[in-house]
């Protein structure tokens, strides 16, 4: 596996970044197998796990604790904070109460004593960038943070809080981490071209768009991925067949199921190999809730696409287009529609 620098850290990370979302309670409920399947990713030469406090209300930090003991050193590890974690009004969000609490939860639960990169899950319209900033730098200098980074950021906000921390002097994001896709790729517009501006280091997430690139649901078959929308309502836009973004993915996926096979390639390697092969991406974060999801993406990471295909998939799915806006899961609600009527 080659690796490659996390922006210009200097840190060398693996081109699939391990995901862990779907250990605990939200995906894989057994702790021992959700250890195996880290373990497995790890010997098959990733160095790079990505978590998040809320992520099974803190129990996958909890497993990733457990399966790094022994192993901390050699991984580069990433977790977040933002989301809400119970229901007090500040038990969430980018103040500097809740980033220098929330960080001794996640040093506990990962078992710890320091985070390669702490990143800030969402935006905040109602937080000063700089007090974010201000409070993650001053973890920095503690030593319980080594690089902190951003998630699902605007170009502009990328911007601002570059620009905030190069006047104040703070510790700058190093990493963005949005969704990335050949069904989602609105970034590469705007985002994608600041992140390299920058100078900063990427790590993608979603790169199987929630599934649908992972030859799951076909055209004219009988499975729906409406069911598991249910589950989370937020996401129901995402995946509900009777809006017609969705059934032009259905068709784009036939498309480029039939590219697959005449590369060689599953739907899944093509889908991986397509994020990790654009040159602002540093890493394409994989979230398997299974070994056998884990065995068919780990193949991804040696996959080079040619030229041709990659003609070929602009062909199919136009470049910074994301066909169904709604899997757009970053920016702020100053970029909504609503937002843009004269006042």
């Amino acid at each position: 596996m080659e690796y490659r620098k996390l922006g210009r850290t200097g840190v060398s990370v693996s081109p699939l970044c391990l995901g862990t979302m779907m250990f605990g309670p939200w995906g894989n409920d057994d702790k021992a197998d959700s250890i195996r399947i880290i373990h497995r990713a790890l010997e098959s030469g990733i160095n790079f796990v990505d978590s998040a406090d809320v992520y099974s209300e803190g129990e996958s930090e909890r497993i990733v604790g457990e399966a790094l003991k022994g192993r901390r050193d050699d991984v580069v590890l990433a977790t977040k904070f933002f989301m809400p974690m119970g229901d007090d009004v500040n038990h969430r969000g980018g103040s500097r109460k809740w980033i220098m609490q929330e960080v001794e939860q996640s040093l506990r639960r990962l078992q710890t004593d320091y985070i390669d990169l702490y990143q800030v899950h969402r935006p905040s319209p109602d937080t000063d960038v700089e007090e974010t900033l201000s409070a993650l730098s001053d973890l920095v200098h503690q030593g319980k943070v080594r690089y902190i980074g951003s998630s699902s950021y605007s170009a502009s906000q990328i911007v601002e809080a570059q620009w905030a921390a190069r006047d104040r002097h703070l510790q700058r994001f190093v990493t963005e981490q949005p969704p990335y896709s050949m069904l989602v790729r609105g970034i590469e517009q705007d985002v994608l071209p600041t992140i390299q501006r920058h100078g900063m280091g990427s790590l993608t997430y979603s790169p199987l768009s929630g599934g649908w690139l992972s030859g799951r649901w076909r055209k004219d078959e009988d499975t729906s991925p409406v069911s598991a929308a249910r589950r989370r309502a937020a996401m129901a836009d995402r995946f509900d067949l009777s809006l017609e973004e969705n059934q032009r993915k259905l068709d784009v996926v036939e498309g480029l199921i039939e590219l697959a096979d005449e590369a060689g390639l599953t739907l899944i390697e093509l889908a991986i190999g397509f994020v990790i092969s654009h040159p602002a991406v540093t890493a394409a974060i994989i979230g398997p809730r299974t070994m056998e999801q884990l065995e068919s993406q780990l193949p991804a990471a040696d996959v080079s696409l040619s030229d041709d295909v990659l003609d070929r998939i602009d062909q199919i799915v136009t470049p910074g287009v994301t066909i169904n806006p709604a899997d757009n899961s970053y920016g702020t609600a100053e970029l909504a529609p609503k937002a843009r009527r004269r006042k």
